[in-house]
């Protein structure tokens, strides 16, 4: 039996931290494509107008690191019109973050477009990419001497599946011709955008965030493999991978032998630690620095969120240190094979810092390790945040 070393201490400088996205968070967007929608945020937790309110709690919570996003729609409500008093809000946003401590990771794309973009096609429009671009060149001008940490685009392929297969997000297509042609766009965004940062910053540290399940079939090494290859490699030049993980899946409903029944969270997602690591150690191939851009849990009761950040952060812990040479299974190791184990995790940030906008949900789901009062939009962290909070300020898992 493998023996771990406890406590389970993590690398100096490692970032703990949580996130947002503009839309599910601030409030009052009325640029944007999701709010001329059927389910929308209206003012979600009002995080414009309380963002220092709620840093302060992320501080209390010990946290050093924190993402959020730009809203494209503020910054650019119509073509070519480039609002000064938005950017100054943004800056503001990071200067708020960065005297508490905190440091910023920026994402430039969280799923949301100007109305103006969406009623010309969206990214099923070439010029979309020249607009996304045109865009980054101007909002990463403005905020380079605050920020040198992007994220350009937020999963990518959740946006081609829910908006152009499954048809359940904006623009609700069911088409596969209009998928391709929105991911050739997507991606053709991304290496613009990524050069355009490296112009004006070559130090910056720009990457991703993919959505990364871990797939529960026999097969799994083979397809998981195949699929993060596509997806990692399909995207083109990235300083870092990001990976967003939520849940274990699998394409089929019934489980062939040895399968067993998992613990699911409020929106029926089949919690599975395990499945973090296996993807973190698959990761492993692309030679990059790899972030834990959102991990989290709908847990209203605040029962399971506890244990299901601690249980994560075991497998993140679990990639980071090779394991003993000796038994695992029945085979033996080689010291050289187990030395290649080790996968260069930088940081962790829990999905969400706040209860929010969780998109064709609503405001259902409970993923916060602060729970929002909509009605008062008083804030009130939960018990799981402070274990958070204790492992963060440590830098320890015990």
């Amino acid at each position: 039996m493998e023996v771990e070393i406890k406590p389970k201490k993590f690398p100096k400088g490692f970032l703990w931290g949580s996130a947002t996205s503009a839309y599910q968070v601030e409030g009052g967007n009325k640029n944007s494509d999701w709010e001329h929608w059927k389910v929308k945020a209206g003012r979600a937790c009002d995080h414009y107008h309380r963002f220092e309110e709620d840093f302060d709690l992320a501080q209390s919570l010990n946290q050093n690191a924190h993402r959020f996003s730009i809203e494209w729609a503020r910054i650019e409500p119509e073509k070519g019109e480039f609002d000064e008093q938005e950017v100054e809000h943004y800056r503001k946003v990071i200067k708020a973050l960065r005297q508490r401590g905190i440091r910023p990771l920026v994402t430039l794309h969280h799923f949301t477009n100007p109305l103006w973009v969406a009623e010309r096609g969206g990214w099923e429009n070439p010029s979309t990419v020249g607009h996304f671009e045109s865009y980054v060149r101007y909002i990463v001008t403005q905020l380079a001497d605050l920020c040198d940490f992007w994220i350009t685009i937020n999963e990518p392929y959740i946006i081609l599946s829910a908006g152009y297969l499954w048809g359940n997000w904006p623009p609700e297509k069911r088409n596969p011709l209009a998928a391709f042609k929105a991911e050739k766009n997507l991606m053709r965004a991304h290496r613009g955008a990524y050069q355009i940062i490296h112009t004006i910053q070559p130090k910056a540290r720009v990457g991703i965030a993919h959505s990364l399940a871990s797939i529960r079939l026999p097969l799994r090494t083979w397809y998981s493999s195949f699929w993060e290859r596509a997806i990692v490699d399909r995207a083109g030049p990235q300083d870092f991978i990001g990976v967003n993980y939520y849940r274990s899946t699998s394409p089929i409903t019934f489980k062939p032998f040895g399968f067993r029944s998992l613990p699911r969270s409020d929106t029926g997602w089949e919690i599975y630690p395990e499945g973090l690591y296996r993807i973190l150690h698959d990761l492993k191939k692309f030679n990059l620095p790899i972030y834990i851009t959102e991990n989290g849990i709908a847990d209203a009761k605040d029962e399971k969120r506890a244990n299901f950040i601690s249980d994560h952060l075991v497998s993140v812990w679990r990639a980071l240190h090779p394991p003993s040479p000796r038994l695992r299974g029945d085979e033996l190791r080689s010291l050289d094979e187990v030395a290649q184990e080790g996968v260069d995790v930088k940081g962790y940030f829990y999905w969400s810092l706040l209860d929010n906008f969780e998109w064709a949900w609503g405001f259902g789901p409970r993923f916060g390790l602060i729970e929002v009062d909509y009605e008062t939009m008083k804030r009130t962290i939960r018990s799981s945040a402070q274990i958070y909070a204790r492992i963060a300020e440590k830098n320890t898992l015990e």
